[in-house]
């Protein structure tokens, strides 16, 4: 028996990405079509016609769009106003404004915009007291190295939602944007909910600690005995280590 060794040869419309790339890639090296071709499992010809078309730029091909810049920028405009609206909102919004386009039309241009249907990031609602008390505690811990982190050991409660389905609306923003304040969606303290304490370090976690009841001082001495104390002993044994704690009341 033997064996034959072929090359498919295609036309230029059906190069692969992955030969495109190819083509381009022994172009900038200087090589000739005849090996790029053989390289890239094509036709010489498909070799030159790619370079002269990359080399002329493609001419754009379908429909010619219904919308302008003017009328995009319009649409990009009516999202960063609210962007928790859902498309059937912003797409009245933006026909109203004068332009003539479907429903269809408006997703996609969003899509092209780079905007994103997503779930909101939920962050605490702060007041500008607040906000200036974290930024200051970032700035003065700014030049920490990885060796003072470690020796710390963060506490904290937190809350979890016990019914389902209330995410609320989803956001639409672009990448980069999670945190940007018009894209984030405000927490409230009182849902129906669990009380979870719980400790973290680099060397570790500590065990959960489920809160049946508010936590006042008296419970909170209780956790801090029974669950945070046997957890800095397993993490850092006779090591020094600093507890760090927020300023709730009873705290």
């Amino acid at each position: 028996s033997s064996s034959v060794g072929y090359t498919i040869m295609r036309k230029t419309a059906d190069l692969t990405v992955v030969q495109k790339t190819t083509i381009d890639t022994l172009r900038k090296e200087g090589k000739t079509q005849k090996v790029i071709a053989k390289e890239a499992g094509c036709s010489q010809s498909s070799v030159s016609k790619h370079i002269n078309r990359e080399a002329k730029g493609r001419k754009r091909c379908g429909r010619k769009k219904c919308t302008s810049n003017r009328d995009n920028r319009t649409l990009e405009r009516i999202v960063k106003q609210n962007p928790f609206k859902n498309v059937g909102e912003i797409h009245k919004e933006w026909t109203a404004a004068g332009v003539s386009a479907s429903r269809t039309t408006t997703h996609r241009c969003m899509q092209d915009m780079g905007f994103s249907c997503r779930i909101p990031c939920v962050k605490p609602l702060l007041n500008n007291r607040q906000h200036q008390k974290c930024l200051a505690w970032a700035k003065d811990k700014k030049d920490w190295t990885a060796a003072e982190w470690s020796k710390i050991m963060f506490s904290d409660e937190s809350k979890f939602c016990i019914s389902f389905g209330n995410q609320g609306p989803r956001v639409w923003r672009k990448r980069g944007e999670a945190q940007n304040p018009c894209c984030l969606r405000s927490s409230v303290k009182f849902p129906q909910s669990l009380m979870v304490w719980g400790a973290m370090s680099s060397a570790g976690v500590g065990p959960l600690c489920f809160l049946r009841s508010k936590v006042n001082a008296a419970i909170y001495q209780e956790v801090l005995e029974h669950f945070m104390l046997p957890a800095a002993d397993q993490l850092y044994g006779d090591a020094y280590f600093i507890f760090q704690q927020d300023l709730a009341p009873a705290h």
